[in-house]
């Protein structure tokens, strides 16, 4: 409202982009952002997407930028838990922990306290530290059976920090329970649960899948009519005793020829018949 209506209207148009791209093309909403900026960098919630939209696209040090002027412009502590993991995406889960345990976390609703803690565990794993980051998500909001918008990524979080602490049955437990909570699909429960009972699962979309089963297919099919139908050139079964016949008068006749002689004159080579006709060539020689 600041704004006149022409630029209004043009800085708009660039926010709803980027709103909608965000998930799908986070690189394509960032460009979006970046026209927004320039258009109206001393307008609040242009600070706000273009920090979201650097987010999304792993610039944390700008995002951290942008968020720290929206918070001075607006005087809110909303983006506090995203500030916190700006922290951990620039690799200072130390500084994110401290900001966990600042004032600001006191002034944050609901939902806002449990993505600091989520935040707060991502910090204690970053570190190592597997078990605190276990403690760090036990908490009301976890224990509750009551479904809210945060209940499926905290669940999630909860036994994605269990198997990193080695503690596979309990995780499958709590993978399940997110799944129960993930109405939206925002997690991955079901593959997570999938991976842990051994379970592989084929994209029925994929084409290199279908090629694959299809050539299997065709391979099995192509065996069996090769098994019925017999190898070419095989006598039959009736056919096998006067093949074995002929073979052994082909052999006799061949036993009875005269053998040749053997050219002793001088123009002959009297050591040939010590060469071995199946000796491998010696080395460098041609085929």
């Amino acid at each position: 409202m600041s704004l006149p209506k022409t630029l209004a209207d043009d800085v708009a148009r660039n926010l709803v982009m980027v709103a909608r791209l965000l998930d799908e093309d986070p690189d394509l909403a960032y460009g979006y952002s970046r026209v927004a900026l320039r258009l109206a960098s001393r307008v609040a919630a242009v600070r706000e997407a273009a920090g979201f939209a650097s987010y999304a696209t792993e610039r944390y040090a700008e995002a951290l930028a942008e968020f720290r002027a929206c918070r001075r412009m607006t005087g809110t502590v909303d983006l506090w838990p995203v500030m916190a993991d700006c922290e951990r995406g620039m690799g200072r889960p130390e500084r994110a922990l401290e900001m966990a345990g600042a004032p600001e976390v006191h002034k944050l609703d609901r939902a806002g306290q449990v993505e600091m803690r989520l935040v707060a565990a991502g910090a204690r794993r970053d570190m190592g530290q597997n078990e605190a980051a276990v403690v760090t998500l036990q908490s009301p909001e976890l224990a509750s059976n009551a479904v809210h918008p945060w209940t499926a990524r905290l669940r999630y979080a909860y036994a994605d920090a269990l198997l990193a602490a080695d503690r596979e049955d309990e995780a499958r437990e709590w993978f399940a329970k997110a799944l129960e909570a993930d109405q939206s699909g925002s997690t991955d429960a079901s593959d997570r649960l999938a991976q842990l009972d051994g379970v592989a699962f084929v994209d029925a979309l994929d084409e290199s899948a279908e090629d694959e089963q299809a050539a299997a297919a065709a391979a099995e099919e192509k065996a069996g009519e090769t098994a019925d139908e017999g190898v070419p050139g095989t006598p039959e079964p009736d056919d096998a005793d006067e093949a074995a016949d002929v073979a052994a008068e082909v052999a006799e006749e061949r036993a009875t020829e005269e053998e040749p002689e053997v050219d002793l004159t001088d123009e002959a080579d009297p050591t040939a018949f010590l060469d071995d006709p199946f000796k491998e060539p010696a080395k460098g020689s041609e085929d």
